[in-house]
Parts: C-alpha cells; sequence; structure tokens
C-alpha cells in the first residue's frame, strides 16, 4: 500500500509546486493586467480571479473566498479518503493531481484573496478564460478518473459476457 501511496503523494506535491512556482515567477516578472503574445492562440497575461472557474461567484468579498476555501478543502478531504482506500496507482496519481491542484487555488485565496490565473488561450478575438497549473492539474485528475471509470464498466461489461 505504501508504494500505491507514494504515486498519489508524490502527484500532490509535483501539482502543488508547479502550479506555486509558475505563479510566484509570473507574480515576481509580469505587472497586474499586462500580456505578452506567443503566436496567434496563446497569451501570457496576469489576472486575479475572485471566484471559481471562469469567475463564477466573484463578488461575494472574503465571505465568498472563505466559503470557497472550506469547500475546496472539504473536497481535498475526501479525495484523500478515497486515495487512502484506493488500489489502482493510476486513479491515486490522478487524485493526487487533482488534490495538489486544489491546494494551489486555495493557498492563493488565503493568501492574496484571489487566485492568479495566467494561460490565455483563444482564437481571433475568441478568449478562453484564463486560468493556471491549478486548474490544469485537476483538470486531467478529473479526466483520468473519468477514463478510468468508462474503462472499468467496459471491462467488467466484456467479462460479464
Amino acid at each position: 500500500m505504501r508504494k500505491l501511496l507514494f504515486w498519489g503523494v508524490a502527484a500532490i506535491i509535483f501539482a502543488f509546486g508547479a502550479d506555486q512556482l509558475s505563479k510566484s515567477l509570473l507574480a515576481a516578472y509580469v505587472a497586474d493586467g499586462e500580456a505578452f503574445s506567443f503566436g496567434r492562440f496563446f497569451n501570457l497575461v496576469k489576472v486575479w480571479n475572485t471566484g471559481v472557474s471562469f469567475s463564477m461567484f466573484n463578488n461575494h468579498g472574503d465571505v465568498g473566498r472563505v466559503l470557497l476555501s472550506v469547500f475546496s478543502l472539504a473536497v481535498c478531504a475526501f479525495l484523500l479518503h478515497w486515495m487512502l482506500k484506493e488500489n489502482n496507482r493510476l486513479k491515486i496519481a490522478a487524485l493526487g493531481l487533482v488534490i495538489g491542484g486544489a491546494l494551489g487555488n486555495v493557498v492563493d485565496r488565503v493568501r492574496f484573496g484571489a487566485v492568479l490565473d495566467f494561460l490565455d488561450f483563444h482564437i481571433a478575438e475568441y478568449h478562453w478564460p484564463a486560468f493556471n497549473l491549478a486548474d490544469t492539474f485537476i483538470c486531467v485528475g478529473a479526466c483520468l478518473l473519468i477514463l478510468l471509470e468508462i474503462f472499468k464498466a467496459k471491462t467488467e461489461k466484456t467479462e460479464e459476457k
């Protein structure tokens, strides 16, 4: 079991560390609202998101920030509990990515009152809302969990036949 948990702890540390390092570098070298264009589809920007995904619920001040942080920590506790009971290495790593990403955004909310977003993809004038590495790790981990469940269901269905 310890060998399996290594993958989860490693994923948490990797996701959290990469997220916080990227945000620290960006905060040190890019001014608020500043943008750098890299080709026709990507900008590096510095924006502060006081809400959740796509800036939803961003007008609730300190109460919203505290509630979002508490909710995120509760989800992390649930996912950690799941991780401790899991025996699939890839699923454990996926849970670790989600936990590490969520913790990275919680740290931002606690330290700065907002989450630093900086990855801005676009086609012409249509922009996907800016996001950060924590958001990326959360999405990748969640997608892995979904795919693993889909493949597990297909495998079980095949074995029943």
